[in-house]
């Protein structure tokens, strides 16, 4: 189904300084990296803020507000708040609504509540919407221990984990391709998608980017799936062998993959870079959806490349770099494994050009 570019109000993007990398864009960068690095590494400068969540802490947790508290209050309403100016933006896309309805609903009792409520019953605080390698302690030898000896709970828990990680995601991927999780589900782009749309137009979309992309993202999976085996390693060696070596590295992986640059860079960058910094060019959990998706999805974005105008906006508001509009030029479809599926360019084409599909085969194509 197409949707009309006039109905999706994105008049003046290039024109308001906060959206274009102008002075007010530049402000709004430094005052989210500063948050994350106070976050981060001087909570005690945020105790303020901590202090203030304490009522609302105490009734779900049992416990005062701390630093992560605060951030998932945060986080939480300002997915919310901006996915319901999502909404309002792409009214007259049915599509659009359903996603980041599930998003909002998902980030909130998922990602908020849940954890927060299970803490307070004196449960692991885990997170169901988050797996392995994302959420990457859900394979660590020492967490897994941890949940298995929580009871029963904490068995499926693991359970949960594992079935997510080896059986669900794979089936849903063949069907949905990767945006059944990038764009309903995870967290990273439910911000992205709401907080984040104003910014999606920053974008690169050169191709010494994508080359770019494809070595980080890539390299980030690596190292993840290197530490989780070290890690196996040593527990299996009761650490006689590798010794202090695999904490080391967990630490290291933790504060430069974890911290600086899935929070502080891919975040904190919204209004320099585009909203989908850590998803395109860091998150092993995308990597590892996107290799399934190019290898044997089914989902796909058709082209009527006879309908295209060359106007450009698939391409300017695709928050993963794709230039779109090459590929209706040529009437190719797109099958890119940094697809999110997020829709956004087909609703923005005057012209119903583009369409989400999940075909009848898998295919091998533009990767």
């Amino acid at each position: 189904m197409a949707y009309s570019f006039a109905l999706v109000d994105n008049h003046g993007v290039w024109f308001r300084s906060v959206s274009s990398r102008g002075l007010i864009g530049y402000a709004v960068g430094v005052l989210l990296t500063g948050f994350y690095v106070l976050l981060y590494w001087f909570p005690e400068y945020l105790k303020s803020l901590i202090d203030l969540l304490n009522p609302l802490s105490v009734l779900l947790r049992g416990v005062k507000s701390d630093q992560w508290f605060l951030y998932g209050f945060l986080y939480t309403f300002f997915v919310i708040s901006f996915g319901v100016k999502f909404i309002f933006k792409y009214s007259n896309n049915r599509y659009h609504f359903i996603r980041t309805s599930v998003l909002m609903a998902v980030q909130l009792i998922f990602a908020f509540l849940m954890p927060a409520i299970l803490k307070k019953f004196n449960e692991p605080e885990f997170y169901f919407s988050y797996f392995w390698p994302l959420k990457k302690e859900y394979l660590f030898p020492n967490d897994l221990s941890y949940l298995l000896s929580s009871g029963k709970l904490g068995v499926f828990m693991v359970f949960w984990a594992v079935i997510m990680l080896v059986v669900v995601t794979p089936i849903l991927t063949y069907f949905f391709g990767k945006r059944w999780y990038c764009s309903w589900v995870c967290g990273c782009g439910a911000l992205a998608e709401t907080a984040g749309d104003s910014f999606r137009q920053l974008s690169n979309k050169s191709t010494k980017a994508w080359k770019l992309e494809r070595v980080i993202i890539y390299s980030v999976l690596t190292l993840i799936i290197g530490l989780t085996v070290l890690l196996w390693i040593n527990s299996y060696q009761k650490g006689e062998v590798l010794g202090a070596a695999s904490k080391v590295y967990s630490q290291w992986y933790g504060f430069f993959i974890g911290s600086l640059f899935s929070g502080v860079v891919g975040t904190g960058f919204y209004p320099i870079l585009g909203s989908r910094v850590w998803c395109r060019f860091g998150c092993p959990m995308a990597a590892i959806l996107g290799i399934q998706q190019r290898l044997f999805s089914r989902f796909r974005i058709t082209t009527n490349g006879g309908q295209c105008i060359s106007c450009g906006n698939c391409s300017t508001y695709c928050e993963m770099g794709i230039d779109v509009r090459a590929y209706a030029q040529r009437q190719e479809n797109i099958v890119r494994a940094s697809c999110v599926g997020c829709g956004v360019c087909a609703s923005v084409c005057p012209r119903g050009v583009l369409k989400l599909e999940n075909g009848k085969s898998p295919r091998i194509k533009n990767v």
